[in-house]
């Protein structure tokens, strides 16, 4: 199974990678467009191309109260426009301070991938705790 970690903005959207069994998170591009259609079609075409069979998108809520936002519901939008245009299965985190622990991250990947890398994590980590 090849799960697909995505940090949705309005000017990029960060990507990560992870195949359960081998806990390893790795960064996975970006998509660089501003065009909220070029960034489906850009993500459908990754997503049959890598054949993903879950996308994980960071949800952003409130950091103080974690209530819902109108970023909230922007990403939400766009998560299912990207569930109906392509039948992958998409779960979402909570992703309130992904960029804070990706500045924290060394290496070479992107602010942006490294807060998917972030989302997949707590993502994996979520899923272990209910084994």
């Amino acid at each position: 199974m090849n799960i697909l970690g995505v940090d949705y903005g309005t000017k990029r959207i960060g990507l990560a990678w992870m195949q359960p069994g081998l806990d390893v998170v790795l960064p996975f591009g970006i998509i660089q467009t501003e065009e909220r259609e070029e960034q489906l079609k850009d993500l459908v075409k990754l997503i049959q191309e890598e054949k993903i069979d879950v996308v994980v998108v960071g949800l952003p809520l409130e950091l103080e109260t974690g209530k819902e936002t109108v970023n909230t519901k922007r990403v939400r939008e766009f998560a299912m426009e990207l569930q109906k245009r392509c039948s992958v299965k998409v779960e979402f985190v909570d992703e309130r301070l992904s960029s804070f622990e990706a500045d924290q991250m060394g290496g070479e990947a992107s602010r942006d991938e490294k807060a998917a890398m972030v989302i997949l994590e707590t993502y994996a980590g979520n899923r272990a705790d209910k084994t």
